[in-house]
């Protein structure tokens, strides 16, 4: 079908999720104009107030140069008749879902308006996302971020958690814990509660503690992969001489990350669970691991100078061939600087902090950006 005509797509928008975005760009494809309106129905109780709800709809379809987002109240056949709009889109999951928007079409019918209904079916991989499933999983801390934007996502843990996720990164002895404890030093002096949730020492449990079926399984993959030399006791991993292959060969890392990641994930939930307040999560492999998500690319950049890193490393007894090969095993500082921007560039969102480790001596500055993240969340 060529662009000849406006039309609106209409929903309560509590919230938008990526089944609702995906219906809105195939119709925006369509029509040379889109009209997403959010509309009030008085017997529903909503999550998100109507401006929270434009809102989160506008930073979703932003970039979407013919669609605008609008609220309403009242019929929708009587909003698209005073607006000149003769097509309502309705998206379409399952044959419930034909059924109830066939009945709405029916009605809208019999006000004799002269609007029609063009039905776009959802995608087979979005039919199971709902506004409701979504509220159901952020309640139990489950994973949303397949169902809606960053923004989103941040939006919902504000909302129903009360947690507010930044994550803290940067390459090896920078002083990430150092920069966490600062922070939560900070928001003891005003009030705010802060965690800080090291997954370095998550993947420790892993590998040296927890004897859940599940962690028992990723050791026994460890151990296939890497041999039995790397077993302490009972099927426990000796981190040391892990480290030794892993950080001797970037393949064996990868594969190493690889095995370990729906594991930590497991952990970082049952960290955060119930837990309010402004959330740190603090590790090392933030860009290169793919997990920007979990704090929706808001995120502190530890950097230090190398041969602080070095002196540091010395100190927790790395040989200077050890230390040379755990500096060489991650990305620098300006590599995940780069890989980051670049994440918020492609999901139009996120937030990136700069600071430089140096002790006692930026103070001032860790307090700055504190209030900056308190003030961006408006905790």
């Amino acid at each position: 079908m060529t662009q000849t005509q406006k039309a609106i797509y209409a929903f309560s928008g509590d919230p938008i999720t990526y089944g609702h975005i995906d219906i809105i760009k195939r119709a925006a494809k369509v029509f040379d104009a889109l009209v997403v309106a959010i509309g009030t129905n008085p017997e529903k109780k909503y999550t998100f107030s109507i401006k929270e709800r434009v809102e989160m709809a506008t930073k979703s379809v932003g970039d979407l140069d013919n669609v605008k987002v609008v609220s309403f109240s009242g019929t929708l056949v009587d909003y698209a008749y005073e607006n000149s709009i003769s097509l309502v889109i309705k998206g379409i999951r399952d044959e419930q879902d034909f059924n109830y928007e066939l009945a709405l079409h029916q009605i809208g019918e019999s006000q004799k308006l002269g609007i029609d209904t063009f039905f776009i079916p959802a995608k087979q991989n979005k039919t199971h996302i709902s506004s409701s499933a979504v509220k159901a999983l952020q309640q139990e801390h489950g994973m949303v971020h397949d169902y809606v934007t960053p923004f989103v996502k941040q939006k919902l843990e504000a909302k129903l958690s009360n947690q507010y996720f930044v994550g803290v990164t940067g390459e090896i002895a920078v002083g990430k814990t150092y920069v966490c404890e600062k922070f939560k030093e900070i928001g003891k002096k005003k009030r705010i509660e802060v965690h800080n949730i090291e997954l370095d020492k998550l993947g420790h449990q892993i590998l040296e503690d927890l004897k859940d079926p599940l962690y028992i399984e990723v050791r026994g993959k460890i151990l296939s992969h890497f041999g039995k030399e790397v077993e302490s006791r009972n099927g426990f991993i000796d981190r040391k001489k892990l480290g030794k292959i892993v950080f001797a060969n970037p393949e064996d890392l990868n594969t190493l990350n690889d095995i370990m990641h729906e594991a930590i994930l497991m952990r970082v939930r049952r960290e955060v669970y119930n837990k309010q307040g402004l959330i740190l999560l603090n590790a090392a492999l933030f860009a290169e691991s793919g997990i920007l998500y979990l704090c929706n690319n808001n995120i502190v950049l530890v950097s230090a100078e190398k041969e602080l890193q070095k002196q540091r490393l010395k100190e927790r007894g790395f040989s200077s061939e050890q230390i040379e090969r755990r500096l060489v095993s991650q990305f620098t500082t300006s590599e995940k600087s780069r890989i980051l921007r670049e994440q918020i560039k492609d999901n139009n969102y996120g937030k990136l902090w700069k600071v430089q480790s140096k002790t006692k001596e930026n103070e001032q500055e860790l307090q700055d950006i504190f209030d900056e993240i308190v003030n961006y969340f408006s905790i």
